[in-house]
């Protein structure tokens, strides 16, 4: 999340907005948000129950039952066009990641958007 945080400016100039959510309590979400200057919002007190329906890993170790970290890159409407599972302690979206694949589907959006305005142009009475 520090990773994000320290390119908050270029993901804001993205349009973009990172929200974060752990299973951990107020007070240890507090703290960590300090620790690492985080000013993103937090949710905290996340339960297996909440994300079920997101279909999450879990993890059972010596640390016991948790959920595994998950990432989406959602669109404007709420259409989730990345996501990552992560099913240990590797395989998170790094924040270059995500920014790439935000200025792709932005570019490709825009892409599109010429496209259909030259196929309506296109079919105009007089072309």
């Amino acid at each position: 999340m520090a990773s994000y945080e320290a390119k908050k400016g270029e993901l804001a100039s993205l349009e973009a907005t990172v929200l974060a959510a752990t299973s951990d309590d107020k007070e240890s979400t507090i703290k960590m948000a300090e620790e690492y200057g985080l000013t993103m919002p937090i949710a905290y007190g996340v339960t297996d129950e909440m994300v079920a329906g997101f279909d999450p890993w879990f993890g059972d170790d010596h640390h016991g039952h948790y959920i595994q970290p998950m990432e989406f890159l959602l669109g404007r409407g709420g259409a989730v066009y990345g996501a990552m599972y992560a099913t240990g302690p590797i395989g998170r979206m790094a924040v270059d990641e995500a920014i790439n694949g935000l200025i792709f589907r932005r570019e490709w959006g825009i892409k599109r958007a010429k496209e259909q305005a030259e196929r309506e142009a296109q079919q105009q009475p007089g072309h």
